[in-house]
C-alpha cells in the first residue's frame, strides 16, 4: 500500500471530498505507479494496492467512490474484486473501472456482470481515463442528490404519516360527534314510528336526518344533503343540525310557538335556510332537503322539497309512488321555487325519504340504482319494519356497488301502522 501524497478523507466524514479518491489496484508496480502520477497531476487523491485482497481492505476502511482495478491480479483477479466489492456494505454505490489489455466481448461481459460500470485497454490513454473519471464523478454526483432527494422524501413521508395518523384519529372522533347530531334514530308517536338511517361514505358526510315533536299531534321530519363531502360539509351540516334541534329556543322551526304562535311551516323554513345561506354564509355550499310536518293522529303530511329525491310511498296494497316536482335546491336562487306536497298516511303505508346516495348509487359499469332500482328494494323488504327495513336497504345498495360506496346514504322512514299491529308490538 503507498499512502496518497496529500491527508485522505475519513470514510465516515460526510463533507470530506471522498469523490476525489480513487483506490488503484494493479500488480505491475510500473504501470500502477505511472498510473498513480497521472490521476494525482488530475488532481485525484490516490490510494494504490498490489493485489485484489489488498485492494478489498483499503475498501473496508476508507470507503473510495472510485476504484480503477487491473483484470490480471495474483490471489484475485480484477472481476473477483470487483463481484466481492458490489457485497460490501456500503454508504454509495463506487464507480469501478476495470483494466484489461483485450477487448474481448466475453471479458467485456463478465467483467459488466459482476459489477463493474466500465473498462479501459491497456495501454491506458491518460485523456481518455481522466474522461472515464469525469464521468463516473458525474454519476457518483447524480447518485448523491438521489440519494440526499429520497432520503429527503422519506422524511417527509414520515411526517405525513405522523400528520395522517393525527387527521385519521380526528377524523374518527369527528364521526362520533357526527352520529351524535342524531340524538334518537327511532320514535314511536300514536301509529307513527320513525326510523332512521345515516351512513357516511367516508369518515364524516354532509347528510343528516332527525325529528322532533310539534305539540301534541305534530311531528317534524327532516332530511338535508350538504354538496361535497369531507370536513366542509360536515361543518355545514353541523350548524343545520342547531338549527333543526329539539331545543325551541334553537329550533328555526318551533321559534314561533314560544311567542304562543304556531311553528313555521315547510315552506316557511326552507325559506329561511335560503336566506341563511345567501345573507350569513360566505361558501360555495348549498344543499337539498325535505322538511315535512306529521299530524300523527290523523296521517296528514304537508312537505316541501327543495332538490331532494322524491320521497316514495308505499301503500298498505304495495303499491309504490313518487311523491313532488322537485324544487330548487337551498342556497342557489335568490328566489327560488320549492315543491309544496300534502298527502295522507292511511294504515299500513309507508313513507321512504332516500338520499341521492340510494338513488345514484352504481355498479363498477356505472349503471345507477334508480328510482326503479328502489322500488325493487322496497317491494322486496316489504315484510320488515323500522331499522330492520332500513339496514337491509343499505346492505342491498352496499351488493349493489360491489361495496365501493362513493355518497353519504340516509333516509328517513314513516310507517303508519295497522292497529292490529300495533297491539302485536305492544
Amino acid at each position: 500500500m503507498k499512502p496518497a501524497n496529500r491527508p485522505l478523507p475519513a470514510a465516515d466524514d460526510p463533507a470530506a471530498p471522498d469523490r476525489r479518491l480513487v483506490l488503484l489496484a494493479d500488480h505491475n508496480d510500473e504501470e500502477r505507479r505511472l498510473l498513480a502520477r497521472l490521476l494525482r497531476r488530475g488532481g485525484y487523491d490516490v490510494v494504490e494496492a498490489r493485489d485484489g485482497a489488498e485492494a478489498l481492505a483499503l475498501c473496508q476502511e476508507l470507503s473510495p467512490r472510485l476504484v480503477l482495478s487491473d483484470w490480471d491480479m495474483p490471489n484475485m483477479t480484477g472481476v473477483e474484486f470487483c463481484r466481492a466489492f458490489r457485497t460490501m456494505q456500503r454508504s454509495n454505490h463506487g464507480y469501478f473501472v476495470i483494466l484489461t489489455r483485450t477487448v474481448a466481448a466475453a471479458e467485456i461481459t463478465a467483467a459488466l456482470e459482476a459489477g463493474a460500470d466500465d473498462f479501459l485497454a491497456k495501454p491506458i490513454v491518460p485523456l481518455k481515463l481522466l474522461a472515464r473519471l469525469s464521468a463516473g464523478e458525474r454519476i457518483i454526483r447524480v447518485e448523491e442528490e438521489l440519494r440526499a432527494s429520497n432520503r429527503q422524501l422519506r422524511e417527509a413521508l414520515a411526517k405525513l404519516s405522523d400528520t395522517q395518523a393525527v387527521i385519521e384519529h380526528d377524523l374518527k372522533e369527528a364521526r362520533k360527534l357526527q352520529q351524535g347530531l342524531v340524538r334518537e334514530r327511532s320514535g314511536r308517536f300514536g301509529r307513527v314510528e320513525i326510523s332512521l338511517l345515516l351512513r357516511p361514505a367516508g369518515h364524516v358526510g354532509g347528510d343528516l336526518v332527525g325529528f322532533f315533536p310539534i305539540g301534541d299531534d305534530r311531528i317534524g321530519i327532516y332530511a338535508l344533503d350538504v354538496s361535497g363531502h369531507g370536513v366542509t360539509a360536515a361543518l355545514l351540516t353541523a350548524q343545520l343540525s342547531v338549527h333543526l334541534s329539539g331545543s325551541s329556543d334553537q329550533n328555526v322551526a318551533l321559534r314561533g310557538a314560544q311567542s304562543g304562535q304556531d311553528a313555521a311551516g315547510p315552506a316557511a323554513l326552507a325559506h329561511f335556510f335560503n336566506n341563511m345561506m345567501l345573507e350569513e354564509m360566505n361558501t360555495d355550499s348549498y344543499f337539498t332537503m325535505i322538511y315535512g310536518e306529521l299530524n300523527h293522529r290523523t296521517g296528514q303530511l304537508r312537505m316541501v322539497q327543495a332538490g331532494h329525491p322524491h320521497p316514495v310511498l308505499q301503500r298498505s296494497d304495495g303499491t309504490i309512488q313518487h311523491l313532488g316536482r322537485g324544487g330548487m335546491p337551498i342556497g342557489v336562487m335568490d328566489e327560488p321555487i320549492f315543491d309544496e306536497i300534502e298527502v295522507t298516511l292511511n294504515p299500513g303505508d309507508r313513507l321512504l325519504i332516500a338520499s341521492d346516495g340510494i338513488t345514484e348509487a352504481q355498479t363498477p359499469n356505472g349503471r345507477q340504482l334508480g328510482n326503479e332500482g328502489l322500488e325493487a328494494v322496497m317491494r322486496t323488504n316489504a315484510f320488515l319494519h323500522g331499522h330492520s327495513f332500513l339496514e337491509s336497504m343499505a346492505w342491498s345498495v352496499s351488493e349493489y356497488c360491489r361495496g365501493e360506496r362513493q355518497d353519504d346514504m340516509s333516509a328517513v322512514l314513516l310507517e303508519y301502522r295497522a292497529e292490529s299491529l300495533l297491539l302485536r308490538l305492544d
